[in-house]
Order: C-alpha cells, then sequence, then structure tokens
C-alpha cells in the first residue's frame, strides 16, 4: 500500500509517490546500488528516520510503506567531468535504497517526510495499541 508521504525542499511540496505512480521509477530494477546509510530513532509517540542523500533531487527519491517495512530510493548523478577519470573516490555516485524493518506498528496514515539540505527526515507515529490483552479461557 502506498502512502501519501510529501516533502518539502525550497517551499515546495514534492509527492514522493507521484513517481511511482506515473511508473518512473521502476522498483524492480536488478543493477548495483549503494546501500543509503541511515539513522534511526524513537521516542515514546515515534519513530524518525534520518538519511543524508546530499546531491539527490527530490524526484529522484522514492518512498515505499508496507507494513512494517520502509524502502528508500534514490539516485545522484556526480557533477565531475565525464571526460575525466577519477584520481580517488570514496563518495557513491548512482541509484541507492535501503529497506529498514520497523521495529513497532506505525500509523501510516499520518506519516511526513521533509527533504532540506540534502538530509530526508521520516517520521513515523506508533500505533498505540493496547498492551493488555483479554484471553477468554473456556473449560471443557
Amino acid at each position: 500500500m502506498f502512502n501519501n508521504i510529501s516533502v518539502e525542499s525550497n517551499n515546495n511540496n514534492v509527492d514522493f509517490f507521484s513517481a511511482l505512480e506515473k511508473e518512473k521509477y521502476n522498483w524492480h530494477e536488478h543493477d548495483a546500488e549503494g546501500q543509503l546509510a541511515v539513522d534511526i530513532a524513537q521516542n515514546k509517540h515515534e519513530l524518525i528516520i534520518v538519511a543524508p542523500m546530499s546531491g539527490t533531487p527530490p524526484e529522484k527519491i522514492g518512498l515505499h510503506l508496507q507494513n512494517d517495512l520502509l524502502t528508500i530510493r534514490g539516485e545522484r548523478v556526480s557533477p565531475a567531468y565525464y571526460n575525466s577519470k577519477h584520481y580517488h573516490q570514496e563518495v557513491y555516485w548512482g541509484k541507492f535504497s535501503r529497506t529498514i524493518v520497523l521495529p513497532c506498528d506505525v500509523s501510516y496514515e499520518l506519516a511526513k517526510a521533509e527533504y532540506k539540505n540534502g538530509v530526508l527526515v521520516i517520521t513515523l507515529p506508533k500505533r498505540m495499541i493496547e498492551e493488555n490483552i483479554k484471553i477468554m479461557v473456556i473449560d471443557e
């Protein structure tokens, strides 16, 4: 199930899933991808995922949230000259992704994402569930 997560960048709202709906982003490509580094934090009410994506334009970012999995995909292109060879290269350029198993249930309909200064911050409110589960005992 796709969620309508939007991002704010330079005072423009960008719908991460609009690219999916227009089939610009192929989730099933089998090319090699870099793995996105993420930080995951939580407090009593929400999960916060932070992913630095410097150099990635907002229209090249896709989010997919289904059950307890969050997948972040993107692509960034090197600003280096194409007619030159790298002397030294540490930064990954190209397609990247990361799938995260969420540690708790979240209210996906209230999820928010903000992309600012090359950093994506996703806020997922925790789903509050009753911890006391009543069990009916049936005597035979």
